[in-house]
């Protein structure tokens, strides 16, 4: 069902989101409140997952948007500053298999990761 994969593209891009900023070769790169506000939004997120297993395909949508408003800015800002380590775990979230429109809309633009399986 279309809900499903919206529900685990939207749950693996906070786990690997919250992942790659907590990696060692990635916190030096972001400032402790960039680090902070995509560490807090993907734990919300992961929260609003645990207790709302059976939302709507819109609603998962709709928290994945609001996820790439907090870390896309941040993420990308990071590359202008060719501060990427190449190897990055889990690739940027939002790339492939993330389902039909993920990103759209809320894509600043910046440089993507297409995440392999």
């Amino acid at each position: 069902a279309e809900y499903m994969e919206a529900k685990n593209g939207l749950e693996s891009m906070a786990f690997n989101m919250k992942q790659t900023v907590e990696d060692e070769k990635v916190k030096d790169k972001l400032s402790e409140d960039d680090r902070k506000k995509i560490t807090e939004k993907c734990d919300e997120v992961i929260s609003w997952l645990e207790s709302n297993q059976a939302a709507e395909k819109e609603e998962y949508d709709h928290k994945q948007k609001e996820l790439e408003a907090v870390s896309n800015p941040i993420i990308s800002k990071m590359y202008a500053d060719g501060g990427m380590p190449g190897g990055m775990p889990g690739g940027m979230p939002g790339g492939a298999g993330m389902g039909g429109d993920a990103g759209a809309g809320g894509n600043s633009g910046g440089p993507t990761i297409e995440e392999v399986d």
